[in-house]
């Protein structure tokens, strides 16, 4: 049987497409299976499919397999970005905690490479990886669910009128979900790489966490982490959809459809880029605030402003995390609207949000 070119070449394993044109028997569509039935002689498992558009075709808008996609694309988005910068994350983490010993960007690499080598630069990966992943599947999947759910109750006309408020709440929505999955790994994260003898990563580190404050402690920094990462996250989506739709509207002289789909990426990472400056800045106090809870036992807000200062809060790591957020926000925006275009997907921004369907 002769094999679809598409196929062979994708990354895709040809058994989980679907086809847009595939056979057709009585004007009726068949869809491949994942497991051989019983006809062919094999012993089928099951008899409904689950099945993945290949890249060269077009998902549905709003389906089940657009949110899944959306869902993946959110995982490798923030998965790949947030461990890439393990290193800049320490050194972050440590200013925050102990400036008196961390005093700048460059002297903060010398001192943790001085002390713990090379590998210290790494510590935290592991829960980095893991947390930001689970924080990616649902901050990108249930902001296209909610964007297009708000949308809906508001109409096409309220919709089109107010869609800053709707990029606002869907993206405040989602990430109230994601900061629950990313809460965990983000205290194990902050107390290994702030503690080097605490642990050496998260096999060990986690049950000495649970041990010393029980499954609890890992949800202690759950309302901070909200207050950093909810603002962070509303700023992120809604001015990046903002500066796109401005770039296409008035910099870009080509309709967003025509552009080259390697332009469309570049306008992602510029949008996504002064969208990581915006955010940064909104959410700097309660990133102080996270870093200072998950690293001193039994410690409360109270403590934190004592201790830095407002002006502290307001601007203790902030050099670094802004080259780093920037950096990193920009690189999200790019990998996740790349795998966007990779399954057949339109990149992100640039129109208002889509209206209700009329029956």
């Amino acid at each position: 049987m002769a094999k679809n070119e598409n196929s062979c070449q994708s990354l895709i394993p040809s058994f989980l497409y679907s086809s847009s044109v595939g056979s057709r028997n009585g004007g009726v569509l068949q869809q491949p299976k994942l497991w051989p039935s019983s006809d062919s002689g094999d012993h089928g498992l099951l008899s409904k499919n689950f099945v993945i558009p290949a890249p060269t075709e077009k998902l549905e808008m709003y389906s089940p397999t657009f949110y899944m996609a959306c869902t993946a694309g959110g995982i490798l988005s923030c998965g790949i970005t947030h461990t890439a910068l393990t290193p800049l994350d320490v050194v972050k983490c440590n200013m925050q905690i102990d400036p008196s010993k961390y005093k700048s960007i460059s002297s903060g690499f010398g001192v943790l490479l001085r002390e713990q080598g090379v590998k210290g630069f790494f510590r935290g990966w592991v829960p980095t990886l893991l947390g930001y992943s689970a924080q990616g599947a649902c901050k990108y999947g249930f902001y296209e669910f909610f964007k297009k759910y708000y949308s809906d109750i508001a109409g096409p006309e309220y919709a089109a009128k107010y869609k800053t408020l709707i990029y606002l709440a869907g993206s405040a929505s989602a990430e109230i979900i994601a900061d629950v999955a990313l809460c965990p790994m983000e205290a194990l994260k902050v107390r290994v790489q702030t503690q080097p003898g605490f642990a050496r990563g998260l096999a060990d580190g986690m049950p000495k966490f649970i041990r010393a404050q029980g499954y609890s402690g890992l949800y202690k920094g759950i309302v901070p982490l909200w207050g950093r990462q909810i603002p962070y996250t509303m700023m992120k989506f809604a001015s990046f959809e903002t500066i796109v739709e401005y770039l296409y509207k008035n910099v870009i002289p080509t309709p967003k459809d025509q552009c080259s789909k390697t332009l469309q990426l570049g306008v992602s990472f510029g949008g996504g880029y002064v969208a990581g400056i915006l955010c940064t800045i909104v959410s700097q106090p309660a990133d102080n605030l996270v870093s200072f809870l998950n690293n001193a036992k039994g410690a409360t807000a109270g403590d934190a402003v004592r201790q830095l200062g407002l002006w502290g809060l307001f601007t203790r790591g902030l050099p670094l995390r802004l080259a780093m957020i920037g950096t990193l926000t920009g690189a999200q925006w790019v990998i996740y609207d790349a795998f966007k275009v990779f399954v057949g997907l339109p990149t992100t921004g640039g129109a208002a949000p889509a209206p209700v369907a009329e029956a």
